[in-house]
């Protein structure tokens, strides 16, 4: 990926020296090298794509958007230095970024302490909320129970949960549970890996899940991690058509590293597929191809990540200021027509999302087996119960 002109214009005039002509500048935390590195550059890429677009409108009331950009190396540690550096030397008030809910947690004492905004892209394990997060990825509510009832309907009643072992994999995990056992399931098994583990470890995992019997296996593993399991799993010679890996954070971009043979027959849970049907996301693929070359592929990170840009872009135009206490009531209440349809941000800072459900097929991208007629309201403390 190229970078291009927008993203290497720094700006490090402190922000109380800032004039009405000044861009307005905002922090990047998505890493582009180590472990969560393949879906964390198409967060960037959906970042920049609507930065550019946005600029190439004339900016938001005249003025530019431009982006600071730091490289956290997937590290929840770095994405602490790099945040402080945002926002105490950079004058950074508003930032976009982490995919990990390891390197939210970690930058969110230091948002919440200068009294930044934190915008999120990332599906999460829900429970939480704070003023100065704006969590535009899914809530658990808007995922994890149609994809349990799905395949519970259709491949049976034993799940086998696997997960990298950090927050949200396990929260996502006794959420499942949960959800699994109330309409009749049983967890065969449960096991969790260290997120840099290599291939080798997956391989027992894998001769694990043949010998219990699992109708489905339920995966919270990321980054690296997702390649190993479904490549560890096909060389077991487990079929997903028979018994499938069922996920949340599976998407087009660990297929593609994968291997799209390996990855066929497979199921996601999303708000977005590259390959729904409509004039909206068809134009989005062309531009983000454009932009960013053929080769590359747009998936739920990166349209979560480009379509928050434009919720933020609207609320910055009524609010004039980048001044979180004016900013974000302009923020809630806001909608915008993304590629996966409408989403809006509700009273509890988190996005109203499409819910959708797709099989991994042989071109690396998904067929689209169920999905909502309307947006799915977030709930992240379950308020209202399981909605199916």
């Amino acid at each position: 990926m190229v970078l291009g002109r927008c993203e290497r214009r720094l700006y490090l005039m402190p922000r109380n020296q800032r004039s009405k002509n000044e861009p307005w500048r905002i922090g990047i935390l998505f890493s582009q090298t180590n472990w969560t590195s393949e879906v964390e550059r198409t967060q960037l890429c959906g970042t920049l794509l609507a930065i550019d677009e946005i600029n190439a409108g004339g900016g938001v009331n005249g003025r530019e958007i431009v982006p600071v950009i730091y490289e956290p190396g997937s590290s929840a540690s770095s994405y602490v230095d790099v945040a402080k550096k945002l926002m105490i030397k950079d004058g950074v008030t508003s930032i976009f970024g982490c995919y990990t809910s390891a390197s939210r947690k970690a930058i969110m004492p230091v948002v919440e302490r200068f009294n930044g905004l934190l915008w999120y892209p990332t599906p999460y394990e829900g429970f939480e909320a704070s003023p100065n997060v704006i969590y535009t990825g899914a809530a658990p509510n808007q995922t994890i129970v149609k994809l349990c009832s799905y395949m519970l309907r259709t491949y049976g009643p034993r799940f086998f949960l696997i997960g990298s072992d950090y927050v949200y994999p396990r929260q996502t995990n006794r959420f499942l549970r949960e959800c699994l056992l109330s309409q009749g399931g049983i967890v065969a098994a449960e096991q969790y890996v260290d997120i840099h583990s290599p291939r080798a470890a997956f391989k027992p995992i894998a001769q694990a899940v043949k010998e219990s019997g699992a109708d489905v296996v339920f995966s919270t593993v990321v980054g690296q991690g997702t390649s190993h399991l479904y490549q560890a799993y096909a060389e077991a010679g487990l079929d997903p058509k028979c018994v499938p890996i069922a996920s949340l954070t599976t998407t087009e971009a660990e297929i593609h590293a994968m291997g799209c043979d390996v990855g066929e027959a497979h199921i996601t849970a999303a708000c977005y597929f590259e390959s729904i049907q409509s004039d909206a996301n068809n134009a989005f693929i062309a531009r983000f191809k454009k932009r960013f070359g053929d080769h590359t592929t747009p998936n739920v990170c990166a349209e979560t990540a480009y379509f928050q840009i434009y919720l933020f872009a609207q609320a910055l135009e009524k609010a004039d200021t980048l001044d979180t206490d004016i900013l974000r009531p302009y923020v809630l209440g806001s909608s915008f027509e993304s590629p996966q349809g409408c989403v809006s941000i509700n009273e509890t800072g988190h996005a109203d999302l499409q819910s959708r459900i797709g099989r991994a097929n042989r071109n690396g991208s998904f067929d689209v087996l169920v999905e909502t007629p309307s947006m799915v309201m977030a709930d992240p403390f379950f308020l209202h119960g399981p909605i199916d």
